[in-house]
């Protein structure tokens, strides 16, 4: 094997990757077990597995963050020791991870840079990047200002700028960690073309994702981990969901929700005429109306900065809004005194935020803690009124943790110590086990599992079917046309068309999305 400027340069005959004996283990926690994975060069490679099957921590040690306690990696068949990022950079190795690692007030060319200086002076290397930013944008499609303050750019474009840095790296393998997480379907579609154009040219892409119609979509291999351990590696073509779901979570997963149909109630949220003006005196909501009824789920689509932030702030007690908004045909305030949180738990209405992480929990905090948070003068979690009583606090918590599979079902674990998926359902257990008459509900399953997307699509349902109405924001239009009675389609801060689920389709309302206002029908 030669090496070109100290990196290894690639045996014809051997994978980019190899990993062999795999192990790590946080105290008695066994994240990898004895595991081994063979990526081919210039192939898009898949992994796929639940939330705490072990797939980040085992690129988080191919990529320098983690050490591994056994094992031995491989990077173009040569034995490859690689204690820290610096190392696997060296190696040829880029890592977008799901939660950026971007300094927000820099620009998008000082973002690239970082670490990557040329001497001792900023200014050559800050004009060698803008020249190498140009070039490697008309190539890949990864078209980005770089004089863009990064907290400024949207999300699709953020995750560009790490790309470019890997790039800028000379990166010749690439692994993506749940890129599509926070991404809008047209920003996703955009992304795999350039993970495809980047596979033609060489380079090798591991993409991790929960979702099975991208791996189907995009892959060539996929490798499936359960429980810290590899289950199988299969070439894409030769396999379908149905299959790799099952893998997964060791069962049979319904990768489609079955629906009872219900005739719908009385209207249960009447929303008239809201209306949000921002600081900056931007209109991000305008005029927006709507009804749900018992038993009724009407889905809220759009690409996501078009209003549904707004809209799931105000119907939650969070920001204040012009116009008005009744349940159970009674009143309730927008501004001031009574248009908190608060008001709207009293009202009958529970609110999952987009954000668990932001504004769904407090992550230092225990999970009973979190179960609790809301709901703390509650008669189940203060008794007399005037402490609160905390082992009924922790024996409720117990009891929901068990309903709603939520793994470790131990009450007295931080948020933070439970997987995206698992600090999911804490949220969602607290608001919907209290049988709330609306449940307005954003993302529901953004960053989460196949096997935890089943049982909180069948939650929801079930709530629905207990006479509950429910507003489903989604920017997964299978979500929304699997849950939803109806669809309302935002843009702009409008709603700019509704449609009965039964009698529309992906395209059209990816039409509605995008601001054609009849979805195209002639």
């Amino acid at each position: 094997m030669t090496e070109i400027n100290g990196r290894a340069q690639p045996d014809a005959a051997a994978p980019a990757i190899e990993l062999c004996g795999i192990s790590k283990s946080f105290g008695p926690v066994h994240a990898n077990r004895d595991i081994s994975m063979s990526v081919q060069r210039g192939t898009i490679h898949g992994i796929v597995g639940e939330n705490g099957a072990g797939k980040s921590t085992l690129m988080s040690i191919l990529y320098g963050f983690y050490r591994a306690d056994a094992g031995e990696i491989r990077i173009n068949g040569k034995p490859t020791q690689i204690p820290d990022s610096q190392a696997a950079i060296a190696a040829g190795i880029g890592m977008v991870h799901q939660h950026f690692k971007l300094v927000p007030n820099f620009t998008v060319l000082e973002n690239v840079v970082l670490g990557a200086e040329e001497g001792q002076l900023l200014r050559p290397s800050l004009k060698l990047a803008r020249s190498l930013l140009a070039r490697l944008a008309d190539e890949y499609e990864l078209h980005v200002d770089p004089d863009a303050v990064v907290e400024e750019l949207s999300v699709g474009h953020q995750q560009r700028v790490e790309i470019l840095k890997a790039l800028y790296r000379q990166a010749e393998i690439l692994i993506l960690d749940e890129p599509t997480g926070v991404l809008t379907p047209s920003e996703a579609d955009h992304l795999f073309r350039i993970l495809k154009s980047l596979r033609d040219e060489g380079k090798t892409i591991i993409l991790i994702t929960h979702k099975l119609r991208e791996i189907m979509a995009v892959t060539e291999s996929v490798s499936v981990m359960r429980q810290g351990e590899m289950a199988a590696t299969v070439k894409t073509s030769q396999t379908d969901p149905e299959t790799l779901a099952e893998l997964m979570v060791g069962r049979k997963v319904l990768l489609r929700v079955e629906k009872k149909a219900i005739e719908a109630g009385k209207r249960i949220l009447e929303v008239h005429n809201l209306s949000v003006t921002d600081s900056r005196g931007i209109n991000t909501l305008k005029n927006v109306s709507f009804e749900v009824r018992e038993g009724e789920i009407l889905g809220i689509a759009g690409v996501a900065g078009n209003g549904q932030t707004e809209l799931l702030e105000v119907l939650g007690g969070i920001t204040e809004a012009e116009g008005n908004i009744r349940v159970g045909g009674k009143e309730i305030s927008l501004v001031g005194a009574g248009s908190d949180a608060r008001s709207r738990r009293r009202s009958g209405l529970a609110h999952v935020p987009e954000d668990r992480q932001r504004l769904g929990l407090i992550m230092d905090f225990l999970a009973w803690e979190n179960m609790s948070f809301g709901y703390h003068n509650d008669r189940d979690c203060n008794h007399n009124r005037v402490f609160m009583d905390n082992r009924a606090m922790r024996s409720a918590t117990a009891k929901r943790m068990r309903k709603f599979d939520i793994r470790p079902d131990t009450p007295d674990t931080q948020a933070r110590n439970f997987s995206g998926g698992n600090q999911q359902k804490i949220v969602l257990a607290r608001e919907i086990d209290r049988n709330p008459r609306v449940l307005v509900v954003g993302q529901p399953t953004r960053g989460v599992d196949i096997g935890a997307i089943e049982f909180i699509h069948q939650s929801i349902l079930d709530l629905r079917q207990a006479g509950a109405a429910v507003l489903l924001v989604s920017v997964e239009l299978d979500e929304i046309l699997s849950l939803s009675d109806r669809v309302a389609v935002m843009f702009d801060g409008t709603i700019i068309g509704e449609r009965q689920t039964a009698a529309t389709d992906e395209r059209e309302l990816g039409l509605l999305m995008a601001g054609v206002a009849d979805g195209g029908r002639s």
